[in-house]
Formats: structure tokens, sequence, C-alpha cells
């Protein structure tokens, strides 16, 4: 499909969220292009997915660069070497520096596995449960310089059960996580959409 809107997608570890994406790009109608996949680590799962499907992958480690900073501007070069017209942290463990954000803001989507702005940070699924509530879930924001603090296009919300742990809640959150990447994805691939403040505005109504 020659107009699908081409992405880039960057991983750091199993690429579960990638492969839903993966998946649902194979259907002309969802209107997807995954360019290529890149990641700051090698050996990784989420490359031999992307491997397998024939995309193109890179790899970009930290430790390779004299600082942070120099990193940041390589991930936004190989990054914008492909075009894409969104990127999307899928599992992506390092936080998006200001040179790529000033070539990708704004078009950078990332997920959090806690309903924002509730617990963000590394931990959304211990703090939730720690803190004792009964309803958490996931959001997926717009990235900007903050930690899970971007503009929120879509939450989706997960029971917590008295039985859970860390581990059992997570596992639940990721799922309703995952189909909510892809719908969104897709969505905002094939009809666009802005930013208006802290609201993300798309042309058509909200799904029922």
């Amino acid at each position: 499909m020659t107009d699908a809107t081409p992405i880039v997608v960057l991983v750091s570890g199993s690429g579960t969220n990638l492969q839903a994406l993966i998946d649902a790009s194979a259907d002309p109608a969802f209107g997807v292009r995954i360019v290529a996949v890149g990641a700051d680590r090698g050996g990784i799962e989420g490359l031999a997915r992307a491997r397998r499907a024939g995309i193109d992958t890179f790899e970009l480690h930290l430790r390779d660069f004299a600082s942070r900073e120099d990193w940041d501007a390589a991930l936004a070069e190989r990054v914008g070497s492909y075009a894409p017209e969104l990127v999307v942290l899928a599992g992506f463990m390092k936080l998006a520096g200001p040179c790529f954000l000033a070539r990708f803001g704004g078009r950078t989507l990332n997920t959090h596995p806690a309903l924002s702005p509730s617990f963000p940070g590394m931990h959304g699924p211990r703090d939730a449960l720690d803190y004792g509530v009964k309803i958490t879930g996931a959001t997926l924001f717009v990235v900007d310089e903050g930690v899970d603090t971007g503009p929120i296009v879509a939450q989706t919300a997960v029971p917590v059960h008295d039985g859970d742990t860390v581990d059992t809640l997570h596992e639940r959150i990721k799922s309703s996580e995952r189909g909510m990447l892809v719908d969104w994805v897709g969505r905002l691939a094939r009809d666009g959409f802005s930013i208006d403040g802290r609201r993300v505005v798309t042309p058509r109504k909200d799904p029922a």
C-alpha cells in the first residue's frame, strides 16, 4: 500500500507491542507501514521480530557515544533517515532528548502502564497496587520533555483484583495496552491529528 503512513518503532525488549503492530500492518486497510525498528541494545527479541518480518533494523548503544546528547542526536538522525510520519516507542527504555524532540516532537507516541497523571515512572503497576487503587490501566500519549507527561491520546481501564501481584496486574495491563496502541496508531496514521494545548484532536468522534 503506497499511501500507508511510514512509522519507525523503537524497542528495548521482547517487542510484544511491536509484534501487534507488525501483525496489524499486514492488512493494507490498517494504513501503516513500519519502515524501521530501532533499539538501544542488541540481542533482543524485538529486533528479531522485526528481522523475521523483513523490516530494516538498527542499534544505537548509549555506551558508544561520548554523551547522552550525542546519542540523542544520532538517534534523531537515524530515525530521520527513514522519513517517518510517526515514531512509536514500544517498550523503549530511554527518554527522548531535546534533539530528538526538536525533530519528532508532536508525532512521537508512547504508552505508560497506568492512568496518567497517576503513577508516572518505571513502576506504574507496582505503585498502583501499593496505593490500593481499584482501577488502573494504560495511557497512550504524545511524548514531551517530561516523564509520562505528554498530551493524552487515549486511556484504557483495567480492574485491580484482590489477589493481584505486580506481575499479574502488569500482564493484564499490557494486554489492554496492546489493543489500545494498535487501534490508535492506525487511527492517527489514517486520519491525522493535531495538538491543542493538552488535548489531542482527531477529525472523527471517539469510537463507541
